[in-house]
């Protein structure tokens, strides 16, 4: 009985041990990913900022600039593409809609950003879009891969439509998170006018048609948590400039449009550290839980296996000369 029960154990411990690395380096690729029909709402405020007045075209101090970004799942449009592209892929349509202090339209960019439900690199697909303007992504946006990385990656910015480096600056504490640091500076570059002016009647194809520009710079900065790869915090020093803009009647040839040090209002802060330590919890089970219990469970059961095949030899008896 306890050569057989030894040979049952002996089995367990080699199923455990095995499972071990196929639940790290099979399963966990396979069954962690971003769910299709994620809604996330964020609100940012810059407080105070400068903001561009239009009704007497100077740029002049205000109280707070809000900034609200949702992002919404398009289960719809993520099965049309699954189809084509044979992989799992989530759909996110997002908005940024910035507001006045006294709540009017500052401005409102609609975004589509398609990408790899597991590995969260971009999926070029139709309807791929910045602004109602068709754009090919490289590199992420919004979110980081599931087990980030101590390095540099590749950011998208939306408002000059193009791909750079996001740095990695250290390892920080935040909210009793240890989260990775990431830093990216944009030079000062002209970006497109949005589609949805402040201005009820003027559209940016006449703004463009007097030679007036818009340009932008900005220092962003994200706090991440390396398990799940979410934000969870994340500010930037904004600013926008119009250039040439006497030419649209205005007294000085440079006026600022908007500036400002963008920061996640603190009660988001609290709900997205709350939903990121839930959510980590399930990725370190099959990342790091599982995989090294089951392995220390095998071990422990081959120990006890050959403890009890010694238990089973029969004695040695005297040795005659």
């Amino acid at each position: 009985m306890r050569r057989r029960a030894g040979l049952v154990l002996l089995a367990f411990a080699v199923f455990f041990a095995a499972l071990s690395p196929l639940l790290r380096w099979y399963a966990f690729p396979r069954l962690a990913k971003v769910p299709p029909n994620q809604y996330q709402e964020v609100v940012l405020e810059a407080s105070p900022a400068t903001l561009l007045d239009y009704t007497t075209l100077k740029a002049k101090k205000v109280e707070k600039v809000t900034i609200v970004q949702t992002l919404k799942g398009n289960v719809e449009e993520s099965e049309k593409i699954e189809r084509s592209a044979g992989r799992d892929v989530v759909v996110w349509d997002a908005l940024s809609y910035i507001e006045g202090p006294g709540g009017e339209t500052v401005s409102a960019i609609p975004e589509r950003y398609i990408f790899d439900a597991h590995t969260q690199a971009p999926v070029n697909a139709t309807g791929e879009m910045v602004d109602g303007d068709p754009v090919r992504r490289e590199g992420i946006e919004f979110k980081w891969p599931f087990l980030t990385e101590r390095r540099d990656y590749a950011y998208f910015d939306a408002q000059t439509r193009t791909t750079a480096p996001i740095h990695y600056r250290g390892t920080r504490t935040f909210r009793g998170l240890e989260v990775y640091y990431f830093e990216q500076t944009v030079p000062w570059t002209e970006v497109p006018l949005p589609k949805k002016m402040p201005v009820e009647g003027i559209t940016p194809e006449q703004i463009a048609r007097t030679g007036m520009t818009r340009w932008y710079t900005t220092q962003r900065m994200f706090w991440v948590d390396p398990v799940t790869g979410a934000p969870v915090n994340g500010e930037e020093i904004h600013r926008e400039e119009l250039r040439d803009a006497r030419k649209m009647g205005m007294s000085e040839d440079t006026v600022t449009a908007f500036s400002g040090h963008v920061k996640m209002r603190e009660d988001y802060i609290e709900d997205t550290v709350e939903l990121v330590k839930s959510q980590r919890v399930l990725v370190l089970l099959l990342t790091s839980y599982l995989p090294w219990g089951f392995l220390g469970l095998g071990a422990g059961l081959l120990a006890l296996a050959l403890w009890l095949e010694a238990r089973t030899r029969p004695p040695r008896g005297p040795t005659t000369a």
